[in-house]
């Protein structure tokens, strides 16, 4: 299959071209204001809005960062990751209190409540203005952004069930929330989110489980970038220690330059091609 040169704007279900264009929108998060409008209009989206709140948390987070583009049959949101070493040390912090999940369901990370709380009433505003066509309704992310596309979907899930969206397509996402939410997630999201960890990605493994669980759903990256939809525990160890020992001088490197975006797009377009 050819890796597809248009995002299909007609799509409704899980296809790897579709993950990979929303991978694509997760990178494009990353850009400046001017950059990101002119990709979605080439993409085909006529209408764009950026969500920028800047705050001050007990996190090295100067700001949420988002954007919502539109056409007549489709909408997306993507949310803006952070830098892999910044997310990885305060994630590893096992002192952060938790924060309510949405609806009162479980809880969730401290630092992704209040990013989340930050950015996402605006979220929301735009996708009722812009939603006027009954269009499909998707957010993506990646890092820091991956977390925050996958609770505000829970959260529009949860408060407003009317605004289910059609999917949620995380990359290199940390753990969000407890049990109580992931449960929650995995019934009302079946087939419609997915999870892609790229091999020894370090910050999917963050914060540290028991208290904090992934929803299910995942899509598993090997060391040699094919996607898997299954993956044996024993044979996912040994896919990892594999990537591991693909650069001998710098294993330890391995698990912070699996997380970059451009490795996830680079695998998902290596599987169409």
């Amino acid at each position: 299959m050819p890796v597809p040169t248009a995002i299909d704007h007609k799509a409704r279900t899980y296809s790897l071209a579709h993950a990979y264009w929303l991978a694509q929108a997760a990178d494009l998060s990353y850009k400046d204001e001017a950059t990101i409008e002119k990709q979605a209009r080439n993409w085909g989206f006529d209408r764009v809005r950026h969500h920028r709140t800047r705050f001050t948390p007990p996190f090295p987070l100067e700001d949420s960062q988002a954007f919502t583009m539109a056409s007549d049959d489709m909408i997306i949101t993507a949310f803006r990751g952070t830098e892999p070493a910044q997310i990885r040390d305060w994630l590893s912090d096992a002192t952060t209190p938790p924060w309510p999940g949405p609806a009162k369901t479980g809880y969730i990370h401290y630092g992704f409540g209040q990013a989340l709380e930050s950015i996402f009433p605006e979220v929301k505003d735009t996708l009722h203005e812009y939603r006027t066509n009954g269009q499909t309704v998707w957010f993506t992310g990646h890092s820091l952004g991956g977390a925050l596309a996958m609770l505000a979907g829970a959260r529009l899930y949860l408060e407003e069930p009317k605004l289910l969206a059609d999917g949620v397509y995380t990359y290199g996402q940390p753990r969000t929330c407890d049990r109580l939410l992931a449960a929650a997630c995995n019934k009302g999201f079946k087939q419609r989110l997915f999870r892609f960890v790229n091999n020894n990605d370090i910050v999917p493994q963050l914060p540290p489980e028991p208290a904090y669980t992934h929803a299910e759903a995942l899509r598993y990256i090997d060391s040699a970038g094919k996607v898997h939809e299954t993956m044996s525990l024993f044979g996912g160890l040994a896919d990892r220690a594999k990537g591991l020992t693909a650069d001998a001088f710098a294993p330890a490197s391995d698990a912070l330059r699996d997380h970059s975006i451009r490795k996830y797009v680079a695998a998902l377009e290596k599987n169409l091609a």
